[in-house]
């Protein structure tokens, strides 16, 4: 008897599938459209099939079908749609459904493909259902319809729709954190609606795969990646035709909100040119899943002008233009007729700034803050996230906000945006004048402290936090000698926060916040544990990446000890909220104002036990909630500034009706 040959991992499979697909397409390219005969694409040994008069279970999506042993695939239902034209009656074998791609997979590397000769609209039918490998039954009618601007699916699209354990089984399958990356890369374009429930009902599960830490790999290796991109690139050669590009997208009238990037400074990697796409279709997706905006009316750009990183331009399998990056005139030109572009296209699109260098960053929301509706989540939405961490911090030690002095270890783009946050905050809440509220906030950069003595060599935007102090080259004598409340980590250099500097914090007040926000969590300036060791629990903590819990042994021994969890200060609380309360209200612009509000209302959402266990904001399992009430608050105010318009259907713009209206509108992917 013939041995069974091991099970092949979920990579494997997905890989020699999605061989098995070009392979297919291939041969229905060389045959035309009006070919003859039957393509067959073989690959590897076969052996005799078993699976005649098997069964495909009514409740499992085809693809996941494919992925079990034995492979089942049995009767086709006599349905009348269109996507069964091919289905013959009496058909009992699945090698008799005709004008069906069917594949059976008996050994390692082993499967074969079969088209009937059909006109070409036909082949293409076939070509899609190939890539769910089995046939899928006609869904009964579903009384309980998608909700909100973006639910226009009918009936039929809810076929094939994974129920929650067989999804847990694709997903768990994987065993890396790039593994799962792409596992659930492949399931969304498998099964879209699928893919859009998990990312909804299991989000705090896998925003780690999507989003940070892990797309900080996916987009080192995206080029290498065998993935399909699901946003738009415009390059410098689209230049005199950026319009007509934009007008080209699939959906394109749909299109409310844009996630753009040039990769210039991806998290805390670098320039990483083209496989910066994968930060824009990470940030967009969160959109869907924190805030319910319509992933129809969501877009990730990457827009390639080139890359000025030695191993990209040597890199054979590098996707994006093997040219050096523009400066000057011929960057920022390009840059005007993408938005002007955009402006025409959809006049009233938000457009969210990401990953752009640190001076081209500030640049371009200083020049298109007041054209369109736009922001810059590195500044902004960090701002923000971080102006809450400390707010909520706040709500568990003595002492006032306007009390509280500043140190950010960075300062770059995301580290200077948080202290004008800060001292806006101390401005129009505590009437301190912005100049004074300034002083109480410090930088160092890596040259050391910023100060009055090194201001012929600060960029620009250093220049306001430029106070006159003695320059100091060290973290931990800054922390010494000027004796901060608050130090936040934005310098991706992980490990800068020694035991040294993090006892010396604890020296300068009881609770000091500790906030490593430097993103992958190997940029991060130190661990929870090691904060929370070195602090001897005293800290207040809250990272830019996820890290794990810590439970402590209770002191007599006994019981199982106390657990806390570690905050993490993810812009996805932020950004998310922030835009579809602008898409809502048609904003015309965002201003500064617009994120102390969202940092203020977030601030005040956790409970009190919530903060006794270190979390300063509510759980991601509840991200949704907390977006429609930050949402709600957003629109009113919004509203009540001048800033946008209160839609007629709203009766009286009192922040209750708005949470009432925004939950009405946030896509629900159930069925």
């Amino acid at each position: 008897m013939e041995a069974r040959q091991p099970r092949r991992s979920l990579q494997q499979r997905s890989r020699a599938k999605s061989q098995a697909i070009r392979r297919s397409r291939r041969a229905i390219k060389e045959r035309g459209p009006s070919g003859g005969g039957v393509a067959n694409v073989v690959g590897g040994g076969r052996r005799r099939s078993t699976v005649e008069g098997s069964k495909v279970r009514g409740t499992q999506c085809g693809a996941l079908a494919a992925l079990k042993r034995p492979r089942q695939i049995g009767k086709a239902p006599n349905n009348d749609d269109d996507d069964d034209e091919g289905f013959q009656a009496g058909c009992d074998h699945p090698r008799e459904v005709a004008g069906r791609p069917q594949v059976v997979e008996e050994e390692e590397h082993s499967s074969k493909v079969k088209f009937a000769n059909q006109p070409l609209e036909r082949k293409k039918r076939q070509e899609r259902l190939f890539y769910s490998e089995a046939p899928f039954p006609k869904p009964r009618p579903n009384k309980r319809r998608i909700q909100g601007e973006g639910g226009g699916e009918n009936e039929e699209d809810l076929a094939g729709v994974m129920v929650s354990n067989e999804v847990d089984e694709v997903f768990r399958g994987a065993k890396t954190d790039l593994d799962k990356y792409l596992a659930l890369r492949g399931l969304h374009a498998r099964n879209p609606r699928a893919y859009r429930r998990l990312l909804v009902e299991r989000t705090e599960e896998v925003l780690p795969y999507i989003y940070t830490p892990t797309v900080g790999e996916a987009c080192q290796k995206y080029s290498n990646l065998d993935i399909e991109t699901t946003g738009l690139y415009v390059t410098l050669e689209d230049r005199g035709r950026v319009l007509e590009k934009l007008r080209s997208w699939k959906n394109g009238n749909e299109v409310r909100a844009i996630v753009v990037t040039d990769g210039e400074r991806i998290l805390g990697l670098g320039d990483l040119g083209a496989g910066g796409m994968g930060i824009s279709e990470g940030k967009i997706q969160l959109y869907t899943a924190a805030a319910g905006v319509p992933p129809d009316q969501c877009l990730p750009i990457c827009l390639d002008v080139g890359t000025n990183r030695e191993s990209l331009l040597e890199d054979p399998e590098y996707k994006g233009l093997r040219r050096r990056r523009p400066m000057g005139v011929e960057y920022y030109s390009f840059l005007d007729e993408f938005v002007q572009a955009l402006r025409a296209w959809r006049p009233h699109c938000l457009l969210q700034f990401e990953d752009f260098g640190n001076h081209t960053a500030f640049v371009l929301l200083g020049k298109y803050r007041n054209q369109l509706c736009c922001f810059n989540d590195d500044i902004q939405g960090t701002a923000s996230i971080n102006l809450a961490g400390i707010l909520a911090g706040l709500r568990l030690k003595e002492g006032a906000f306007s009390e509280q002095k500043i140190l950010f270890h960075g300062a770059g783009e995301a580290g200077v945006g948080c202290g004008e946050l800060i001292a806006l905050a101390l401005s129009t809440w505590h009437g301190v004048p912005l100049p004074e509220a300034r002083k109480r906030i410090l930088f160092m950069d890596s040259k050391g402290l910023v100060c009055k003595s090194r201001l012929s060599q600060l960029q620009d935007h250093k220049v306001p936090f430029a106070h006159d102090l003695e320059h100091a080259p060290d973290l931990l004598q800054v922390v010494r000698k000027h004796k901060p409340t608050v130090l936040i980590g934005v310098s991706t250099q992980a490990g800068s926060f020694t035991e040294e500097v993090l006892r010396a914090m604890c020296e300068n007040c009881n609770r000091p916040l500790i906030f490593p926000l430097s993103n992958p969590t190997s940029k991060a300036e130190c661990t929870f544990e090691e904060a929370f060791a070195h602090t001897d629990g005293r800290c207040i903590f809250a990272s830019g990446s996820p890290f794990p819990p810590l439970t402590v042994p209770s002191p007599d021994g006994m019981g199982q000890g106390t657990t806390y969890h570690p905050a993490q200060a993810n812009n996805a609380y932020i950004f998310p909220a922030v835009g579809y309360a602008a898409i809502l209200t048609e904003a015309s612009c965002i201003p500064d104002d617009v994120f102390l509000e969202a940092a203020k209302c977030l601030a005040g959402l956790s409970s009190d036990e919530d903060l006794e266990r270190g979390r300063l904001f509510p759980p991601f399992s509840k991200i949704r909630e907390t977006s429609a009430h930050i949402m709600a608050h957003l629109c009113q105010f919004f509203c009540d500034e001048g800033y946008g318009t209160k839609p007629q259907e709203l009766r009286t713009g009192e922040e209750a009706d708005w949470l009432q209206y925004v939950k009405k509108r946030m896509y629900n992917p159930s069925y």
